[in-house]
């Protein structure tokens, strides 16, 4: 078949192919091109979940009669110049409007503020149409119907009219938290309305605009953000460890405004909360970078959705340090949504959660429990029975009245009364965690504050306590290292090699001895002792991977990380050990002293926190 040239259909429906990929696609490029117009309210109307209607009302600046023609042009466009390393506007391809025309049935109705009237152009399937006169208000609307008549193909994979309006919902969300000022508006055929009002371009305003769209527990769950480097500024909100979701949707970044799914940005907050979450949970966060122009490129993917960082290292250090520092400044807090859910176990009527068998702050035995068919709890059988428990050990029963003697001060006329302790009951019930009053199911500590009780779990408690220090202790000098009989010889593309050889002083501070062994190879001499016979040549070529696509080596360092974590847990206070008043209250001040406690070192809440008013209203005090 000879060489030709394509029409300019062809072109604009193999562009489409590539920008509009479902009407959610269409919705972000409409939204977009109206935020761009300086747009303060912006309504968007929906029908079949978007593949019959979609109509972007919006009182922006409007187009001019005479460049509408233009508007539906290939390659036209008023928002770039000269130089595409210097963007600052969402749009700037000028594909959008000529790709939905192609595929779609597209009309566009505009009137700048000093028009007379409105004109109004339309294009179907490719085929333009002549600009007519048209009333409409300042602003321009947008409407394509029937998306993907000319491509009935394209139409065969497409999700049902539910998951079409749901992705349509969040890439209005999405866009909307990087505009607080401008009032967002999404109908869809069920007669339900999503309304974003305007809340103001001001640190209270961008708050409250997060709060819209995630939730009104997310502020009181959430720590700012505020950090630069080296010209790069990061600001928003990431949640407390104890306050996370079942996936990765609630991970809002912008770049200079513009929403994107960046998998560096996606990593370093995976890093951040590396040690603080538990299994396949995720942190929720919204995160505002914002940098000169062009040290930053977003035109490597037609949709925009995908940025390339001119300095990578630079971005992932500064959002991950940003993180870390974050939350050791927020200090020891519990997610509120914890209160509630023991409000709900703790009202008349409701549902026990799970088993009554056995088990403990740590792990769940429900399929053992069942499976071996008692009712009672025996503690010689317990999976997490104390280490020095032996099998004559008698089982008391009730709350250890026995053990609890250091609490006994007397008849208490008010549970404000001090117990066992000769430091003043003020003091205190002034702390964060309060003052022990006692220990339950010798696992769970009960104190009180001023206007709050709080449950700790002291194994999970402990067990952050001594991580952080083993952390501390491994972090702060030279990781000892074991030198190996004879090199370990592994052979790496040049690249690769190299890029280890770069980083050899910063991985020796690790304990790992790298160098250059002739072309392609490199070898390792002495290895981490904590690691002790480990795969060496997995973990070299797991790190030359990490350098290579973050110029960091985080791989190594987390996996001393994860020893450290197992040597904690351990090495911590068992479930079971019965506590003293005064071992109690010292783990509460240490806890109030170490940042992250508020979970243990595999993500689980070692503390509760539960209202005074909360459980007045249990009560119906309230």
């Amino acid at each position: 078949m000879p060489i030709r040239q394509l029409s300019e259909t062809m072109i604009n429906q193999i562009a489409a192919g590539e920008v509009i990929e479902r009407p959610a696609s269409v919705v972000k490029e409409l939204v977009e091109n109206a935020l761009d117009a300086g747009a303060q309210r912006i309504e968007i109307v929906t029908a079949g979940g978007g593949l019959n209607l979609i109509r972007v009302t919006d009182d922006g600046s409007g187009i001019p009669e005479k460049e509408l023609a233009l508007a539906i042009a290939r390659h036209c466009t008023s928002k770039l110049s000269d130089d595409i390393h210097d963007i600052r506007s969402l749009g700037f391809r000028g594909e959008a409007l000529p790709s939905i025309g192609s595929v779609a049935r597209l009309s566009i109705r505009s009137r700048t503020a000093s028009g007379d009237s409105a004109a109004e152009i339309g294009i179907e399937g490719g085929r333009v149409s002549g600009v007519k006169p048209a009333a409409a208000n300042r602003g321009t609307t947008v409407e394509v119907r029937d998306l993907f008549f000319a491509t009935p193909a394209r139409l065969k994979f497409m999700k049902g009219e539910r998951a079409e309006s749901s992705a349509t919902s969040d890439v209005v969300k999405r866009i909307a938290i990087a505009f607080p000022a401008v009032r967002f508006t999404l109908a869809g055929p069920d007669r339900s309305t999503l309304e974003l009002p305007a809340t103001g371009d001001t640190p209270g305003g961008r708050l409250a605009r997060v709060a819209q769209v995630m939730g009104e527990d997310f502020p009181d769950n959430a720590v700012a953000i505020d950090a630069v480097r080296d010209g790069v500024h990061l600001a928003g909100h990431v949640s407390i460890p104890s306050y996370t979701r079942a996936n990765a949707l609630q991970q809002y970044a912008y770049v200079n405004g513009r929403p994107v799914r960046d998998k560096l940005i996606a990593g370093a907050i995976r890093g951040a909360f590396a040690d603080v979450l538990p299994r396949d949970r995720h942190a929720v966060t919204v995160l505002f970078l914002s940098l000169d122009p062009s040290t930053v490129d977003v035109n490597v993917h037609p949709a925009k959705a995908d940025v390339r960082f001119r300095d990578p290292g630079l971005v992932r250090g500064l959002i991950v340090g940003a993180i870390r520092e974050a939350l050791a400044g927020a200090g020891i807090r519990a997610a509120t949504t914890g209160a509630a859910g023991m409000m709900a176990a703790f009202r008349p009527g409701a549902a026990p959660y799970a088993h009554p068998g056995p088990a403990n702050g740590h792990r769940s035995y429900e399929a053992s429990y069942r499976a071996s068919g008692f009712s009672g709890f025996d503690p010689s059988r317990s999976p997490q029975r104390p280490l020095d428990m032996g099998e004559a050990r008698p089982h008391r029963g009730g709350f250890g009245e026995h053990e609890q003697a250091a609490f006994d001060t007397g008849p208490l006329a008010s549970a404000d009364a001090r117990a066992g302790t000769a430091e003043p009951a003020e003091a205190l019930l002034g702390m964060v965690l309060g003052a022990a009053r006692a220990q339950v199911h010798e696992n769970y500590i009960v104190a009180q504050t001023r206007d709050s009780l709080v449950i700790v779990d002291q194994h999970a408690a402990h067990e952050r306590l001594v991580y952080e220090a083993l952390k501390n202790a491994l972090h702060s000098r030279a990781v000892p290292s074991q030198m190996l009989l004879l090199p370990e010889i592994v052979d790496l593309p040049e690249d690769d090699a190299e890029r280890l050889a770069m980083h050899s002083e910063t991985l020796a501070k690790f304990g790992l001895g790298v160098e250059r062994f002739g072309p392609g190879a490199v070898a390792v001499r002495e290895t981490p002792s904590m690691l002790g016979e480990t795969n060496v040549q997995q973990l070299v070529r797991d790190l030359a991977d990490e350098i290579a696509d973050h110029d960091t080596v985080e791989t190594l360092k987390e996996r001393l990380d994860k020893i450290a974590a197992t040597m904690a847990c351990h090495g911590s206070v068992r479930s079971g050990r019965l506590l003293k008043a005064e071992e109690m209250n010292a783990l509460l001040r240490q806890m109030e002293a170490t940042p992250g406690s508020g979970t243990c070192n595999h993500g689980r809440p070692t503390y509760i926190e539960l209202k005074l008013a909360d459980i007045e209203r249990l009560f119906g005090r309230r």
